[in-house]
């Protein structure tokens, strides 16, 4: 029996609490004329800066770094919305200094609940 549809509360768990305010992994890397906007103002400056644009659209920055490898630069932020989230990353993109990805981060508690539902799935190659 197929479960009606449902919108779901999104809350993410602290470990202070609970926050109704979906999270975000975001990621990146500098292209050339990024990297020499960086040398140019520094390290603090762009965590100001990254700061100030999830502001400007309802969110907080919740940890910024810089890292070694694929990304310079790695960080989670609360977003209200997907849409928000879209509109930042089309923002960042649009400039072409830095390349911008996002990863929705779920809670153990939407884990749970993932994993209660039922799913219609067949692998390849196996019977129904």
């Amino acid at each position: 029996m197929r479960r009606p549809h449902r919108r779901v509360r999104v809350c993410q768990s602290t470990t202070e609490g609970v926050s109704e305010v979906p999270k975000y992994l975001f990621q990146g890397s500098y292209t050339a004329e990024g990297v020499q906007g960086l040398l140019k103002e520094g390290g603090t400056r762009r965590r100001d800066v990254a700061r100030q644009v999830f502001e400007s659209v309802g969110g907080r920055l919740e940890a910024y770094y810089f890292a070694f490898g694929t990304n310079d630069v790695v960080g989670i932020a609360e977003v209200p919305d997907n849409a928000s989230i879209a509109a930042v990353s089309l923002a960042i993109s649009a400039r072409g200094a830095f390349r911008f990805t996002t990863t929705p981060l779920l809670t153990p508690e939407e884990i749970d609940e993932a994993t209660m539902k039922r799913v219609a799935y067949r692998a390849p190659g196996q019977e129904a």
